[in-house]
């Protein structure tokens, strides 16, 4: 079954590499919030794996930790890290504004979360061939829809269009994930959007726009001087 340690250390492997590609792909510094995306997902990835581990190994210290670990990245991060990372790459203009509110709507969400797995305590378990992190949550709906619209809607309001299709992908997967694995969604939905954070690396090592620009800006302007001598 694809859900397992060795999943979630292949996911974590190959995101690795991923994520060095897509950092060598940075032109600009406000690039590279966004671009290391690929990159946190492995480190995500791998702590799950270790996680797998730890039931066979019956370690429950290594467990809590790297339960409260993972934890970490799925409830206070992303609602935070994605917006910002979405608001520093986008060019100046009017959805700036909107963006900005988004990111106040995920630091939100993400500052209560963090109130709630400071506060209460956070489980792992292996149920059937999934990870179930059993954590209570007080407010649910509301929290929740702060945190989809931070993760998914702030990076579909991009006028980039790389980021737009990581946004669709990731609300698609969102729904694919809550869908059929409900019990397991926050362990099944941070695997799906692991993996389509490939879609990053894409957006950065396929510039067209920008190649095409770069070639106009390597030709050698005419001189009118010159024009005038050949006539």
């Amino acid at each position: 079954m694809c859900f397992s340690a060795t999943a979630s250390f292949s996911a974590g492997a190959l995101l690795l590499g991923i994520g060095a590609l897509t950092l060598k792909s940075v032109k600009r510094r406000r690039e590279w919030l966004f671009a290391a995306i690929p990159l946190l997902f492995a480190i995500q990835q791998l702590i799950e794996g270790v996680i797998w581990l730890t039931f066979s190994a019956d370690a429950p210290l290594l467990n809590t930790v790297m339960t409260h670990a993972y934890s970490f990245f799925s409830h206070v991060l992303w609602p935070v890290y994605l917006p910002v990372a979405v608001l520093m790459i986008e060019p100046p203009g009017g959805r700036r504004r909107t963006l900005t509110a988004l990111v106040l709507a995920g630091s939100a969400a993400g500052a209560y979360l963090l109130y709630v797995l400071v506060a209460f305590p956070v489980v792992s378990r292996p149920t059937g061939l999934h990870v179930e992190y059993d954590s209570p949550h007080f407010f649910a709906a509301a929290v929740m829809t702060l945190y989809l619209v931070s993760t998914t809607v702030s990076p579909l309001l991009s006028t980039l269009q790389g980021v737009k299709v990581f946004g669709a992908l990731a609300l698609l997967s969102f729904g694919a994930a809550y869908y059929f694995y409900a019990t397991w969604f926050i362990s099944v939905w941070c695997f799906f959007a692991a993996l389509l954070s490939t879609v990053i690396y894409i957006h950065f090592a396929w510039r067209p726009n920008e190649r095409c620009g770069s070639k106009q800006m390597r030709r050698v302007p005419i001189n009118p001087d010159t024009l005038e001598k050949r006539t």
